[in-house]
């Protein structure tokens, strides 16, 4: 019998002393499977018969589902997902002895809300791919449909697909990473091989007759090239506009973008001088310069550039520089000239930060995270340094994956 759904959102079961992960699999449900290869503490297994079902079984809610890697749990009932997905951060807390950290009810996005995809595309022989790639596999599925991600997206795909076959060779890869802005959608490619004129002919076709608002193509990790510009591509954080650089990073959705900025927000209320670490674009930076003078830190070049374009409209109210925090994470001494720091760093999280603030006068942190693991870890070293968790809001922005991000206020306890 599946005694509980794991990190990864596979059931969970015991076998011979053996823990057997299950994918599609529920709890309470009984099940004959087949043992397959070694996969962590245990092994992988797949259904064979299902003898019973669980009450929170549902529908999926895409042909996909169980071959593409995107999706875990379109088979979760709604509430038992959302308790689901609080649960990853309540137990990622509790391992490091923070099991009364207040966490809230997760805030789930909508169905189709997804505003920023990255398709896969690999050129064959019969036809090219163009997709996600299946779980735990470098397979492609050509995607027809996807109830994530936002139609004007997914209508660039029957468009795109031939385009591609015809720029790739059999067995190469590609990118194509699709935003969408206020003023259109933004579309970068990404391959090794640069454009020749007919094809950038074709490119600059395709940006008219999907309506793009802009189009650009680079090598991975090269320099960018816009191909066609047919309108300003416009962003903004909680009305604030933004510079955009083609393929820049988004929050995934607009939902829970808005609620990531209400949770800041909040938690920065009062103070007067605030440091944003990973500040990216200005997700942070911009709308809390309304209320107070922002200190910006981003590592990524083209961000920090963007930003500072941003930023030129509010002088004296926002200060950016390029810094590289996994190696050059402020010291307390810097720290202490702010009352407020804001951090929302990538997966690996930040240990150095997190260790500086420990020993800082700052008072008042706000997280921002899309890794428990990581997040718990940082977590439990602010509150040995002195601070109290206060409050964490769960945001479910990636709809039936696995993953789950929050925000997280801290406040400095009075000695």
């Amino acid at each position: 019998m599946v005694e509980r759904l794991g990190a990864a959102g596979d059931g969970i079961a015991e076998h011979a002393g053996r823990r057997l992960f299950i994918p599609g699999a529920l709890p309470g449900e009984r099940l004959t499977v087949r043992i397959g290869p070694d996969r962590g503490e245990g092994h992988a297994a797949s259904v064979v018969d299902r003898l019973s079902e669980a009450d929170t079984r549902t529908a999926p809610a895409c042909r996909h589902f169980g071959r593409c890697g995107g999706c875990a749990l379109q088979h979760l009932a709604p509430a038992a997902y959302a308790g689901w997905k609080r649960s990853l951060v309540i137990e990622a807390l509790s391992r490091l002895g923070l099991a009364d950290a207040p966490v809230e009810d997760v805030l789930v996005v909508p169905p189709g809300d997804r505003r920023r995809a990255v398709f896969t595309a690999i050129g064959r022989k019969s036809g090219p791919v163009l997709g996600f790639a299946e779980a735990r596999s470098h397979a492609i599925v050509d995607v027809l449909d996807c109830p994530v991600i936002s139609p004007a997206l997914l209508s660039l795909v029957p468009p795109l697909r031939p385009l591609l076959g015809q720029l790739l060779g059999s067995g190469e890869r590609g990118q194509a990473i699709a935003t969408l802005t206020a003023s259109g959608v933004d579309l970068l490619l990404e391959f090794d091989r640069a454009p020749a004129l007919a094809s950038r002919e074709r490119l600059a076709a395709l940006a008219t007759e999907a309506d793009l608002a802009r189009l650009a193509w680079r090598r991975p990790r090269g320099t960018t090239e816009i191909l066609a510009e047919r309108r300003p591509v416009r962003v903004g954080f909680d009305g604030m506009p933004a510079v955009f650089p083609p393929g820049a990073f988004l929050q995934a959705s607009l939902a829970g973008e808005g609620a990531l900025i209400a949770e800041v927000l909040a938690g920065i209320e009062g103070s007067t001088k605030i440091l944003d670490l990973y500040a990216g674009i200005g997700t942070f930076t911009l709308p809390m310069s309304r209320k107070a003078k922002v200190t910006a830190m981003e590592g990524d070049a083209e961000a920090a550039k963007a930003l500072s374009a941003s930023a030129a409209a509010h002088a004296g109210t926002i200060a950016v520089e390029r810094r590289d925090l996994a190696r050059n994470a402020p010291d307390t001494a810097l720290l202490d000239r702010f009352d407020a720091v804001v951090f929302d760093p990538p997966r690996a999280g930040a240990r150095a930060v997190a260790e500086a603030l420990a020993r800082s006068s700052v008072k008042t942190a706000v997280a921002v995270s899309c890794n428990p693991q990581t997040f718990a870890r940082d977590a439990r070293i602010l509150v040995d340094g002195g601070f109290r968790l206060c409050r964490v809001r769960p945001i479910d922005q990636f709809l039936w994956s696995p993953h789950i991000e929050l925000a997280a206020h801290f406040r400095r306890e009075a000695p």
